[in-house]
């Protein structure tokens, strides 16, 4: 097992054939392939886990002739560690029937009824132990790393009542520290309302309220909140109540948004959520406001892959002004996947992204989506979190669609993956 250290020696790190900074580019909008800071045959010098300066290898080694140096003999591209700013990868069982199920024409429904959907879900993370729910989430969390991410938002939210949330909760917290993956929790117990829980949704709402919020505070569990938004899960009225009191706690809030209908991504505006998620059912009112706002929006595409449904308007967003990040949604359900930059290059293929718009979303905008700033570009002051690949071109990463994978993958000025 590899463990987090942030407190080394002044490292050099490459020469790389190309870096990607990311220094410079805008939070919100389209960007250009062009405005890409590429500094060829580049180098890292890294103290305390951050970064201390990135410049040509050779001028970097003339002026820091204290630091240990780590070198590269081939050619290496490096780019920022990746964030996954939205997963569900603390979870028990699998959905595989469902998936059966579905692409054999049965609705969403129909699969319920016959024993699946969340509930199924629910009643496998409820048989967990702590103990086992921290190590497939860990596990899921290596898996991510291989990949190249270092940031990873986790949710709750297969509980669905307050011991159960908070088992799933301190299990993530507990997965933190034996992944060298950075796992940020969030409180999804407004998922739906659990088959057990006899009263309305507005009474289930207040019992969370009131049963889980508090202990959320008190062991320093969480500071997220999310609530799934949907005919089938909880209207903007409830959501709006219920997001209201957790601001008024001091939580940062988050919505499930448009995924089958509008409604949700509004209210994310209303209420300056940090991120409005999904939105495949957003229309051009839904994106001109989310465009004119300061929330993020999360595109999902291998939910839409799983669920044979359009993909988020990416493109539309982008044109309109709005700070699009990218996200596995990795789920038992709806986006068992969980392979960050093939969900990507899909959803850049589909909606014609640039490459500098895919690495943004993956990186410094998928961090705003979860409130840092300190990580997701490759510039003095930043995280020393990032990702070696063994080509000389930057371009092939989107290109192979996941298939080049991490020779080596860096956290905190600490090296956890290699190859």
């Amino acid at each position: 097992m590899i463990l987090k250290i942030t407190d080394m020696d002044k490292l050099l790190v490459g020469p790389f054939r190309q870096l990607i900074t990311m220094r410079n580019l805008p939070l919100k909008g389209a960007i250009k392939d062009s405005q890409l800071e590429i500094i060829p045959h580049a180098g890292v010098c890294i103290e305390r886990g951050r970064i201390v300066a990135v410049d040509i290898y050779d001028r970097l080694k003339d002026k820091y002739t204290d630091a240990k140096s780590v070198t590269y003999k081939q050619d290496v591209v490096c780019v920022p560690g990746y964030v996954d700013c939205h997963t569900h990868i603390a979870f028990g069982g699998s959905r595989a029937n469902d998936f059966a199920l579905r692409n054999a024409g049965s609705s969403y429904l129909e699969i319920a009824q016959a024993g699946g959907g969340i509930w199924s879900t629910v009643q496998h993370t409820r048989a967990c132990s702590q103990e086992e729910l921290c190590f497939l989430t860990q596990q899921r969390a290596d898996s991510l790393l291989a990949q190249g991410v270092t940031t990873v938002e986790v949710k709750s939210g297969y509980g669905l009542d307050v011991e159960q949330e908070l088992k799933t909760l301190r299990a993530i917290q507990a997965a933190n520290q034996r992944t060298a993956v950075e796992l940020i929790a969030t409180c999804l117990a407004a998922h739906t309302k659990p088959k057990d829980f006899v009263g309305s949704n507005k009474d289930y709402l207040a019992y969370i309220q009131e049963e889980l919020f508090p202990r959320l505070l008190e062991e320093k569990l969480t500071r997220r909140i999310d609530v799934f938004v949907e005919q089938s899960a909880f209207s903007v009225e409830e959501a709006r109540a219920y997001l209201l009191k957790a601001k008024a706690l001091g939580f940062d809030v988050v919505v499930h948004a448009d995924q089958f209908t509008v409604g949700g991504s509004s209210l994310a505006v209303e209420l300056k959520a940090l991120s409005a998620d999904h939105l495949e059912a957003s229309t051009a009112s839904e994106i001109e406001r989310l465009a004119h706002s300061n929330v993020v929006a999360v595109a999902l595409p291998a939910a839409s892959l799983g669920l044979g449904c359009s993909f988020t308007p990416a493109r539309k967003l982008l044109d309109a002004g709005a700070a699009l990040a990218i996200a596995t949604d990795w789920n038992p359900g709806s986006a068992p996947m969980g392979q960050l930059m093939t969900s990507a290059s899909i959803l850049a293929a589909m909606e014609k992204l640039t490459n500098a718009e895919v690495l943004a979303a993956i990186t410094f905008r998928a961090a705003d989506a979860l409130g840092l700033r300190d990580r997701g570009r490759l510039v003095a002051g930043q995280l020393a979190d990032f990702v070696l690949y063994a080509t000389d071109n930057y371009q092939n990463i989107t290109y192979h669609q996941g298939s080049l994978q991490p020779m080596a993958v860096w956290k905190s000025g600490v090296e956890v993956y290699g190859c």
